[in-house]
């Protein structure tokens, strides 16, 4: 059977496996939106914790994907969560967070000195200051944070398969058990066109999130 065949044959099953994979990436991404933004804002405030944190995401992202998941299964089994959505979202939460908060960090950091002033000047309080004037300007920077958080780990849930989390992965890793080419390429395929349409889309967000004055320079 060649590909186009197996797509035919298998739309429905390759239909619920993408919906799946993109539940599954959607549930870590947004989790870890949520914890790195306001991690990343936070340690602005501290140059020698915000370099312990960044160092500590640094070396997170150095392990490798199957080796953290397979450390998810001893650590949660005991909740009952050894396999399955549950540490596959916590494994992919973990390395989307780097991205996310090293960018918002980056990008609040660069927020011009006189536009703090100005805010002040008006009265506004830090939190103002931060969802009125520091946010807006980071928007752009922190959404390429989260393309790249989203692209990468498009790729990292389908080892999730090997736990039993489901996805497009347990098309490849079937494909590997039955020496299956067709399943491979068929699995491989659609994950790659899945990340490019996520990448092109969240670009489209960012654009549409960048204050005008920012896109023309």
């Amino acid at each position: 059977m060649n590909i186009i065949d197996f797509f035919i044959a298998n739309s429905q099953l390759l239909l619920l496996s993408t919906f799946e994979h993109i539940s599954l990436v959607a549930s870590a991404v947004g989790l870890a939106i949520l914890v790195g933004v306001p991690m990343g804002i936070g340690i602005t405030q501290n140059k020698v914790i915000a370099d312990i944190v960044l160092y500590l995401g640094s070396v997170m992202i150095t392990i490798p994907s199957i080796a953290l998941f397979g450390l998810m299964i001893p650590l949660l089994s005991q909740y009952g969560h050894g396999i399955g959505y549950v540490p596959a979202v916590i494994a992919v939460f973990l390395y989307a967070l780097l991205p996310i908060i090293r960018n918002t960090y980056t990008a609040i950091n660069d927020v011009q000195p006189e536009l703090r002033e100005v805010a002040r000047g008006l009265g506004m309080n830090s939190l103002q200051r931060i969802v009125k004037v520091e946010l807006p300007l980071s928007l752009p920077v922190i959404m390429a944070g989260v393309r790249s958080a989203v692209v990468i780990n498009i790729g990292v849930m389908a080892i999730a398969a090997y736990i039993g989390a489901g996805g497009l992965g347990t098309i490849i890793t079937r494909g590997i058990s039955q020496s299956d080419t067709t399943q491979i390429f068929a699995g491989a395929i659609v994950v790659s066109v899945l990340a490019i349409i996520a990448d092109a889309l969240l670009y489209l967000l960012q654009r549409k999130v960048t204050p005008m004055g920012l896109a023309a320079h």
